[in-house]
């Protein structure tokens, strides 16, 4: 994480079970070697989680853990979550029930 996206992350926290990911940048070459155009990209699917909020507040009023913590990969689904910008970065909030999967390496 950049130290100007660490910066964003202080400056928003998220609420309840909201997520805030950067999405990882759409891949500008193939293997082969060859250029791809930006309107053939494929929109990024693959994020870094930027910050968590505390949980779902359940009934009884205690918080659910989160399935994510900052730093994880995470892969997002291919339409919403709410767009931000910051500082010229560009973050997504998510709820933490709308991120597929969780990516371990």
């Amino acid at each position: 994480m950049s130290g100007a996206v660490a910066g964003i992350a202080k400056r928003i926290v998220p609420l309840f079970d909201r997520v805030l990911v950067q999405r990882i940048a759409a891949e500008t070459k193939s293997k082969g070697g060859i250029l791809i155009p930006e309107k053939a990209q494929a929109k990024g699917l693959e994020a870094t989680v930027v910050a968590v909020g505390p949980g779902l507040r359940t009934e009884a009023g205690n918080h659910l853990p989160m399935a994510v913590a900052v730093g994880d990969r995470v892969l997002l689904p291919e339409f919403g979550g709410a767009k931000v910008e910051m500082d010229g970065t560009e973050l997504h909030l998510f709820r933490e029930s709308d991120i597929v999967a969780k990516i371990n390496e």
